[in-house]
Order: C-alpha cells, then sequence, then structure tokens
C-alpha cells in the first residue's frame, strides 16, 4: 500500500499543480537576468528560493531542465518524485553527510554545464535564512547563483516551519528574478559567510518586492 501511495501520489500532485496553476497568471520582473536553454553561450545557472516558494517555483520553471536539491527524509522522496514528474532530476541531500554526498551530486551536474537549484533556506530552516550550500557550488564551479522568488494575490499558506504557499486558482502572480551572484574561487570561510549574506540580503529584496505588489509585507 505504501508503495503505490509513493507512485500514484506525486503522480496525481503533478497533473494537479499543472492543472490548478495554469489557471494563474503570472508577470515576470528582470526577465533579463535569466537566460533561457535556447540562447546561444553558457546558460547554466545555480537557482535559488526560499522554501515556502517551491511548489510554484517548480511549476514555472518546467520547461528548463535542471536537477533539484531535494531532502533525505521520508518526505523528500514524495518530492523528488514529484519534481521528477514536472521534468526535473534530483539529488537527495540534508544538513547531515547526506548533504555533502548531494552537494557532490550538484557539483558533477554543474561540471557537465547543467543548472540546478538549491533550496536557499534548506529543507527545516530557519525559514529565510540563506544556507552556505549554493555559495560553495557556485565558488567551485563559476556558476552564478540566480535567485527568485514569487508573490501573489491570493493565497493557501500551509502551517508548516515556511508557511509553505500555495497560489489558489486564478490568482495574480508576480514572479521576480534577482541579478545573478558571483562567487570567487577557492573562497574563504569569511568570504562564505560574505557572500551567504549577500545572497540572503538579494533574496529577501526580491521576496519583499514580489509581496508589496499586492499589498503585503510578507506571505
Amino acid at each position: 500500500m505504501k508503495k503505490l501511495k509513493l507512485r500514484l501520489v506525486p503522480l496525481f500532485a503533478g497533473w494537479l499543480i499543472r492543472i490548478w496553476f495554469g489557471t494563474c497568471r503570472a508577470t515576470v520582473h528582470n526577465g533579463e537576468h535569466f537566460f533561457p536553454p535556447e540562447q546561444s553561450g553558457n546558460n547554466t545557472v545555480i537557482a535559488s528560493f526560499w522554501h515556502y516558494s517551491i511548489l510554484y517555483i517548480i511549476y514555472f520553471m518546467r520547461h528548463y531542465p535542471a536537477t533539484v536539491m531535494v531532502s533525505a527524509s521520508r518526505d523528500g522522496e514524495y518530492i523528488a518524485r514529484l519534481v521528477k514528474s514536472l521534468g526535473f532530476n534530483s539529488v537527495r541531500g540534508s544538513r547531515n553527510n547526506q548533504g555533502v554526498q548531494a552537494l557532490k551530486g550538484l557539483l558533477r551536474v554543474v561540471s557537465r554545464g547543467e543548472s540546478c537549484a538549491v533550496v536557499a533556506d534548506g529543507s527545516q530552516g530557519p525559514p529565510m535564512v540563506a544556507q552556505p550550500g549554493s555559495i560553495l557550488l557556485a565558488s567551485k564551479t563559476g556558476v552564478p547563483v540566480l535567485p527568485m522568488a514569487w508573490g501573489c494575490s491570493s493565497y493557501i499558506a500551509v502551517n508548516s516551519w515556511d508557511r509553505l504557499s500555495i497560489p489558489k486558482p486564478f490568482s495574480k502572480i508576480d514572479f521576480y528574478f534577482g541579478e545573478p551572484l558571483r562567487v570567487p574561487p577557492k573562497i574563504k570561510s569569511e568570504e562564505l559567510e560574505h557572500y551567504r549574506v549577500l545572497l540572503e540580503q538579494r533574496l529577501n529584496k526580491l521576496y519583499h518586492q514580489a509581496w508589496e505588489k499586492h499589498g503585503r509585507r510578507a506571505h
């Protein structure tokens, strides 16, 4: 029964997300910071966003192949299968040694010239506090971190640590791309903290811009 549930729930959720979010109208801001794959040159990025926004982001970005870091928890298996149903690959990770292995997996992915996505505040939080994973990855690969955030006119907030947010059908969504953050190679610990804070600031700036469009300071 559990195996059947594990197969069917993500598949059903994937189709529900397509239908549900397909009714919403999205306006893109700062689109020049994002490089569609059909353009020439190296368009590899490390996408970075807060955990509250993950469901709409994997829907919105579904046409752009990437590998997503997903928690190694039991619930993470559902997310891994959900992102697969929407066209993404995944590596599993958390704050322990599995997280280190996941970063190594993403390093191989990005080194091949493929994009990836790392939830900035991780799978456990604290919310809207950036963790250093994407900064380390950017330093080792030379690939920029691309911040993104969205806000919407009407939504459902789940009672979870991140207040996971789901736009209601037919809502208006403002989706923001931030300026890509380039990190120098072989950064030291104090430099790592500088860029971690800088990413956090850029994500929070986008976050507030997106929600202020709809008369809110936060979700």
